[in-house]
């Protein structure tokens, strides 16, 4: 069999260990996709592959047991999935564009779970809508309140979902069940004074546990959502570390800005020899400096007033030699 395995890459089909075999990678961004798309996943598992698909841990599928000779007909049949998901596509029915850029993940946020302080999955998609494709490494992760269920910050951009607690005292019963919350749970932001509730806005990480132990509602989430963005996380064989901070009590439009900026610094300062053209954004940091990357991702960005920006970051973690 000729293989074109650069071919097969591109079009976002692994190469196994079995020769002549693949796997369809598929992209699904936000994790979110319908009961449609899971059948029509697994008819090309039953007609082209093995019956077998792999979840990732980006939250997408790997179709198992494909022949290579059998790409074209799943790039078909894929087609329908990714109209219904809304990928970015150069052409269509040619399938996926493999990407550097690996799919957006996010936890299930406000649409199921009561912690969740946004709609994840949506963000997720807006995102993706303006990223996707592209051949740089970057990994990105939503989670919507600061208990983090999707590891945000083993990411290059982990988004924390926050919300400003709205407290109306008039709904108060000094129960006491949003301080006990806040601080079993969170940070220890609330105290009780003259019978009713004061939050230390300076303490407080906007996770939105006492909205859900008030059983008044007393506390109510803002309107306005605002996000902690943590930069820089992430695995891999030479020190790994969690992100740190970045920007706090921020909006969407300038976590888009910021990242799509930060792809601009990786085309200017990226490693010309680096293995198949990628380098993780954070060993180019590393090398070029915090100070200089700041500089490129707030370039044109109109930051709220209330958002707070890290003068500098300094990064721990394990570091091999």
């Amino acid at each position: 069999m000729d293989i074109n395995t650069k071919k097969a890459k591109k079009n976002a089909f692994r190469i196994s260990k079995e020769r002549g075999i693949t796997a369809s990678r598929v992209r699904v961004p936000g994790g979110k996709c319908t009961a449609d798309v899971l059948e029509q996943v697994a008819a090309i598992a039953k007609k082209y592959g093995n019956g077998s698909v792999h979840l990732t841990t980006r939250q997408g599928f790997e179709i198992e047991g494909i022949s290579l000779d059998n790409m074209a007909e799943v790039n078909q049949m894929l087609q329908p999935i990714i109209e219904e998901l809304g990928i970015n596509q150069a052409e269509k029915g040619t399938g996926y564009a493999s990407s550097g850029t690996r799919n957006v993940s996010a936890c299930i946020g406000n649409r199921v779970c009561p912690f969740g302080n946004y709609n994840t999955a949506a963000f997720a998609k807006r995102i993706e809508e303006a990223i996707f494709p592209n051949d740089l490494h970057f990994k990105i992760a939503l989670t919507g309140c600061a208990n983090d269920c999707i590891k945000a910050r083993m990411h290059d951009f982990g988004i924390i979902g926050m919300t400003v607690p709205q407290y109306d005292p008039n709904r108060c019963v000094s129960c006491g069940a949003c301080v006990k919350g806040c601080d079993q749970l969170s940070v220890n932001a609330l105290r009780k004074e003259n019978f009713k509730i004061v939050r230390n806005e300076e303490k407080c990480v906007g996770c939105g546990v006492c909205v859900t132990k008030c059983p008044t509602r007393a506390w109510t989430r803002s309107e306005k959502k605002y996000y902690r963005l943590t930069i820089m996380g992430r695995t891999g064989k030479k020190n790994p570390r969690l992100g740190e901070d970045f920007l706090i009590w921020t909006d969407e439009d300038t976590i888009i800005k910021v990242i799509l900026n930060t792809y601009r610094f990786v085309e200017k300062y990226i490693d010309p020899t680096a293995p198949g053209g990628k380098e993780h954004i954070g060993y180019i940091i590393d090398r070029v400096g915090f100070q200089e990357y700041k500089k490129w991702a707030l370039d044109g960005v109109e930051l709220l007033p209330e958002t707070i920006v890290k003068d500098n970051i300094y990064w721990s973690g394990i570091h091999y030699r």
